[in-house]
């Protein structure tokens, strides 16, 4: 899945989930957090991700994510898998009607498997804090974030972005 509609934080959240990131990372453990600058990467919400995105949705995307104002709430911690033995590490983040409205728009244009993860009542929105993490470093991890986990943070969308894995570049939408 190298092809990627994301929404993207204000810099508030955006610096709390890096300090998670930093926070693991600094203790040895899994994290998002990369050693080389990359303005790329950053906390985000994907809206859709497969191999491709079909063109008339490239066409269609700019229209179904401007004017976008949205307030979310990034909230507790949860886990994906195991899968092949390992879980991620994510922040939920809490569903809204106008989030789930504008995910279930994207993933339509996109021509998102309805039975897939991206399909209508199957998305689960959330923001990654570790991948590939082994069963048996969760509660090590979850000490290690400690309160920051349980704390709620509140989040404004920026803007909207397509991500292309195969090329590494993004740009605005």
């Amino acid at each position: 899945m190298a092809q990627s509609i994301e929404l993207l934080l204000d810099g508030r959240a955006e610096e709390a989930v890096r300090r998670q990131w930093n926070l693991l990372a600094d203790a040895g453990m899994p994290s998002e957090r990369r050693t080389g600058a990359d303005e790329n990467h950053r906390p985000h919400v994907t809206l859709f991700a497969a191999d491709a995105v079909p063109e008339a949705a490239e066409a269609a995307l700019p229209g179904l994510v401007a004017e976008l104002d949205l307030e979310l709430q990034i909230g507790a911690l949860m886990l994906f898998g195991p899968r092949r033995g390992r879980c991620i590490l994510v922040r939920q983040m809490t569903a809204s009607i106008p989030l789930l409205e504008l995910q279930a728009r994207v993933a339509q244009a996109c021509g998102a498997d309805s039975a897939g993860q991206f399909g209508p009542g199957r998305w689960s929105p959330h923001v990654t804090l570790a991948r590939r993490v082994p069963p048996d470093r969760l509660g090590a991890m979850l000490t290690t974030l400690g309160r920051t986990a349980d704390t709620p943070v509140l989040a404004r969308v920026t803007g909207c972005r397509r991500w292309d894995g195969t090329r590494k570049t993004a740009w605005l939408l």
